[in-house]
């Protein structure tokens, strides 16, 4: 086996149980800033088998781009993060 795939395999398997311990948690902590955090893990998530998708050439990346970037990727990139940071912003907020 390809290590490249067997990468994917174990990220997806791992990601997986990422998932599905977040969606248990957020069905337990029902605030905005978890559910940002769930967000975060399944959106990272569908962004991996996004790149396993494109890997094995089952989708290709959107022909527009950003930079030289493709869309798809870029926000594949872009929005796990930006729902972690609005997560962490709205923790911060209700500390104060």
């Amino acid at each position: 086996m390809e290590p490249r795939i067997l990468l994917f395999i174990i990220k997806l398997v791992a990601g997986g149980i990422v998932a599905f311990l977040a969606i248990l948690l957020m069905s337990k902590k029902r605030t905005v800033a978890w559910s940002f955090m769930v967000s975060g893990f399944l959106l990272s998530y569908a962004a991996l088998v996004y790149d396993l998708l494109i890997e094995l050439g089952v989708l290709t990346a959107t022909k527009y781009g950003l930079w030289g970037l493709p869309v798809s990727t870029l926000l594949c990139a872009v929005l796990p993060a930006v729902c972690y940071i609005t997560a962490f912003i709205i923790m911060l907020a209700k500390r104060n």
